[in-house]
C-alpha cells in the first residue's frame, strides 16, 4: 500500500492543531475573566469575587498545561514534516514565532506561578496584577500567532530571492491586509466560547443547587458580554469576508460554493459539491442575496472557481460545510443570549429551567464554531501554504515516506485520545466540586487582607495559538 505523504502530513497537522486549539480558545477568554474577577475583588473586597476566581483559577491551569503540552508538538512538525516551508519562510516566520515566544511565554510564565501560587504570599493587588498579566500575555500570544498566519493568508513585505522569502518591511508583514481582521475576529471568539462555558458551568451548578449565588453571578456576568459581542463578531465576520473576496477570492468562491461567475450572485444556502465536474448538485439558492451579502451591493459579482486553473482551486466540500456550520451556530448563540436576556429583564432567568438546560447544552458550541472556522480559512488556503506563492505540495520535507507518517499519526492520535479525555475529566471534576469558601483558618497574605484557600498543584506554561 502506497501512502502519500502530502496528504497525511496534513492530516497529522490538522489532527494535532485541531486538538490544541481548543485550549487557547477557552484558555485566552478564561485568563481575561480572571482578570476581571481578580480586580473586582480588589476594589470591593466582596468574597464572591474571590471564591469564582479561585474555582477558574484551577480549572484554568489545567487547561494552560494540556496547551503547553500540545503546543510543543506542532514546532517540531516543521522540521519534520514540512522543512522546505521552513527553509523557505525561516527569515519571516522564524521572528514572528520568537517573538510570540519571547513577549507573549515569557510574560505569561513570569506570573503565572504568582497567579496559581501566590494567594498566601503576596497582597491582592500583586495577585490581580499577576492574573493582568498572564491574561496580557495570552492576548499577546495571539497577536504573533495571527500575524504568523495572517501573512501566509495574505503575504506582504517580502521579497524572493534564490527561492526564499526575505523581509522587506516588516510593518507590512506584520499588519498585512486580513491580519486585524483575523485578529478581531479570533479573539472574539474566544471570548464568546469561555462566556458560553461560564453560562453552562453556572446553569449546571443552579440546576443542582451548589453555589447558588456563584453560579448566578457566572450567568449574570456571561450573559451581559454575550450580548454585546454575538453581534459584535456577526459584523466582524462580515468585514473579514469583504476582506477575503478582495484578497483570497478563490476562497470565497469555494465557500459559497460558486463553481461559475453569475451576476447578480445568489445565495446557496445548501448543495452538493462536485470538484470532478466543477458543478454544485442540488443546490438551494436564493436569487440576489450572496451579492447582497458578500459585495453589499444588489448586483455584485462573486468569482467563480472555474475563473482560476483547475490546478489552483481548493477543494469546495470542507469549506462549504464547515462555513455554514460556523454561521449556524452563531445564529443559535444570538437567539441564546436574547432568550437569556429577555429572562432576565422578566425575572425568570432562574426559574427557567428550559434555558439552564440549554445553557448546558450550548455550552461547547464555540469550540465547534472556531474548529469550523479553522477548516474554513486553512482548506480555503489550499492548495497554497502561503497563499498564491508557495504550494503546500513544494512544501514538504522531501526525504518523507508515507510510511513514516503514517506511523507519527497513529502515535498522535492515541496520544490524544488518551490525554484530552483525561484532561477534561479532571476539569469536569472540579467542575463537579464547584467553587469552594475560602478557609478562614489559614494565614492571611501578607498586606492582602483576604483569607485564602489552599491550592493544588497544577503544570505550568503557555499556550501556543
Amino acid at each position: 500500500m502506497t501512502f502519500d505523504p502530502v496528504l497525511l502530513s496534513r492530516l497529522q497537522w490538522a489532527w494535532v492543531i485541531a486538538w490544541h486549539i481548543l485550549l487557547p480558545a477557552f484558555t485566552v477568554g478564561l485568563a481575561s475573566y480572571i482578570a476581571v474577577l481578580e480586580g473586582l475583588y480588589l476594589l470591593t473586597r466582596d468574597e464572591i469575587w474571590f471564591r469564582i476566581s479561585g474555582f477558574w483559577t484551577r480549572i484554568f491551569a489545567v487547561s494552560f498545561g494540556m496547551g503547553v503540552v500540545s503546543g510543543i508538538i506542532m514546532p517540531f512538525q516543521f522540521g519534520t514534516n514540512w522543512s522546505r516551508f521552513t527553509d523557505a519562510t525561516a527569515d519571516v516566520i522564524s521572528p514572528l514565532l520568537s517573538y510570540e515566544g519571547l513577549m507573549a511565554f515569557f510574560l505569561e510564565s513570569s506570573f503565572l506561578g504568582v497567579l496559581l501560587f501566590g494567594r498566601r504570599l503576596v497582597p491582592a493587588w500583586a495577585h490581580f496584577f499577576a492574573a493582568a498579566m498572564v491574561a496580557f500575555g495570552t492576548l499577546l500570544s495571539s497577536f504573533w500567532i495571527l500575524a504568523t498566519n495572517s501573512w501566509m493568508q495574505t503575504p506582504q513585505g517580502y521579497k524572493i530571492v534564490d527561492g526564499r522569502f526575505e523581509p522587506v518591511d516588516w510593518v507590512a508583514i506584520i499588519f498585512n491586509p486580513s491580519f486585524p481582521y483575523r485578529l478581531l475576529h479570533n479573539v472574539t471568539a474566544f471570548y464568546i466560547t469561555t462566556a458560553f462555558v461560564v453560562m453552562g458551568v453556572g446553569a449546571w451548578l443552579l440546576r443542582r443547587g451548589r453555589a447558588a449565588e456563584d453560579a448566578r453571578m457566572m450567568m449574570r456576568m456571561a450573559l451581559d458580554l454575550l450580548i454585546v459581542l454575538v453581534p459584535l463578531q456577526i459584523f466582524l465576520g462580515d468585514q473579514h469576508g469583504l476582506n477575503s473576496l478582495e484578497y483570497q477570492p478563490a476562497k470565497v468562491a469555494a465557500i459559497e460554493g460558486r463553481y461559475d461567475t453569475v451576476q447578480p450572485t445568489p445565495l446557496t444556502l445548501f448543495g452538493i459539491p462536485d470538484d470532478a465536474a466543477a458543478t454544485m448538485r442540488d443546490a438551494i439558492e436564493i436569487p440576489y442575496l450572496g451579492s447582497l451579502v458578500l459585495t453589499h451591493s444588489w448586483n455584485g459579482a462573486i468569482k467563480g472557481l472555474k475563473e482560476w486553473p483547475a490546478d489552483q482551486r481548493p477543494p469546495v466540500g470542507p469549506p462549504f460545510f464547515a462555513f455554514r456550520i460556523m454561521v449556524g451556530i452563531g445564529v443559535i448563540m444570538l437567539l441564546v443570549v436574547i432568550a437569556g436576556q429577555v429572562l432576565q429583564l422578566r425575572g425568570r432567568l432562574w426559574e427557567s429551567v428550559w434555558f439552564l438546560r440549554l445553557c448546558q447544552l450550548t455550552a461547547p458550541l464555540g469550540f465547534v464554531a472556531i474548529i469550523a472556522g479553522w477548516i474554513t480559512t486553512e482548506v480555503g488556503r489550499q492548495p497554497w501554504t502561503v497563499y498564491g506563492v508557495l504550494r503546500t505540495a513544494d512544501s514538504v520535507s522531501p526525504s518523507l515516506t508515507g510510511a513514516n507518517v503514517a506511523w507519527s499519526l497513529a502515535f498522535y492520535i492515541v496520544v490524544y485520545l488518551i490525554m484530552f479525555p483525561t484532561g477534561i475529566a479532571f476539569m469536569a471534576g472540579l467542575v463537579r466540586r464547584g467553587p469552594q469558601q475560602p478557609d478562614v483558618e489559614e494565614p492571611v497574605t501578607i498586606g492582602s487582607g483576604r483569607p485564602h484557600e489552599p491550592f493544588e498543584s497544577a503544570p505550568l506554561g503557555a499556550p501556543q495559538l
